[in-house]
């Protein structure tokens, strides 16, 4: 199941890219896919419950010195999903710029994917 979170969250990646081109190609708030943003927002909110799922067994990855990666990725994604919450909050309902948003989230979500990369894959 830590493959399959690994998978969607990548996903979800790719469609968070697809929004920031979007976002800093001067999209506004009426004109946003907003079927991408929610299915961005999905593939990433099923992609954190997959891993906080798989998260609840074993540790793994005590041997290679990655057994606290996955709480760490958990723990990046959360965070990044909170700003990822607020960038609707302004962007959608507010009609306001969330570019320092947009940036602080894909750091957040991607440091997380790698730091769960490195998990799943040692």
């Amino acid at each position: 199941m830590l493959n399959a979170a690994l998978i969607v969250l990548l996903v979800a990646v790719l469609f968070g890219s697809w929004l920031a081109m979007l976002h800093f190609a001067g999209r506004s708030a009426e004109r946003a896919p907003w079927p991408l943003a929610l299915m961005h927002a999905g593939l990433a909110l099923t992609g954190f419950a997959l891993l906080a799922v798989t998260l609840r067994g074993p540790p793994r990855g005590a041997d290679q010195g990655v057994a606290y990666f996955g709480i760490a990725a958990a723990g990046l994604l959360a965070v990044a999903a909170i700003v990822g919450a607020q960038i609707f909050v302004r962007f959608r309902l507010r009609k306001m710029s969330a570019g320092a948003l947009v940036g602080v989230h894909a750091a957040l979500a991607v440091s997380g994917v790698v730091i769960l990369a490195a998990y799943v894959l040692s």
